[in-house]
């Protein structure tokens, strides 16, 4: 699986999440993991989350470290499925020291504490957004966590407020990302079949 951290900085705005994004834009030709940093403003026309659509949900953050992965193939259970395992590993990647939950696809930080008299959403501080799809000819997930916290809609967390240097530990997420596929992958290939 091919992973790769983009220097430059990229304003998410859902248009990302299209089949060949990696390859047409940055020549990632195959399965592959890219994350960058950047700014996140989705309009409702893009956004591939019919209950942030018909809940008017405003997705923004000033700004983010992304990740964009996307597998050939159209299975979209299996791409719910790797979304959470994403998940569990940038969870993972934070550290015990955190008081971190995973709820479904979302992480949330129950310690830090913000005047959210303004902010829908839960007390706890929000980490992440995260979205799976199905597109002509691949799967794609969309997995973020911000970076700062400023003006954003909901009480939210971000990797400055843990002192984390969103480059190195996106290559961290990366790697342990690519090593669950593999593992995956070779997993499928050492056993018998069940026997009758």
């Amino acid at each position: 699986m091919i992973s790769a951290f983009l220097p430059k900085k990229i304003k998410y705005t859902g248009q990302q999440l299209t089949s060949l994004w990696a390859y047409r834009n940055f020549g990632l030709l195959g399965d592959s993991i890219v994350a960058f940093i950047g700014p996140c403003n989705i309009p409702f026309r893009l956004m591939a989350d019919v209950e942030d659509v018909r809940g008017r949900h405003k997705i923004y953050s000033s700004l983010m470290l992304h990740f964009i992965v996307e597998h050939f193939d159209c299975d979209l259970e299996k791409a719910v499925l790797r979304q959470r395992l994403l998940a569990c590993i940038v969870k993972e990647t934070l550290g015990s020291s955190h008081k971190i939950r995973r709820i479904g696809d979302d992480l949330y930080d129950p310690d830090i504490h913000r005047d959210s008299a303004s902010l829908r959403g839960t007390q706890d501080a929000k980490l992440s957004i995260s979205v799976a799809t199905v597109s002509p000819v691949s799967t794609m997930i969309h997995f973020a966590i911000n970076i700062e916290t400023k003006r954003t809609p909901v009480k939210t967390a971000g990797l400055n407020d843990y002192k984390i240097n969103p480059k190195q530990f996106a290559l961290k997420v990366m790697q342990g990302y690519a090593e669950e596929m593999q593992s995956i992958k070779q997993a499928r290939c050492k056993v018998y079949p069940a026997h009758k």
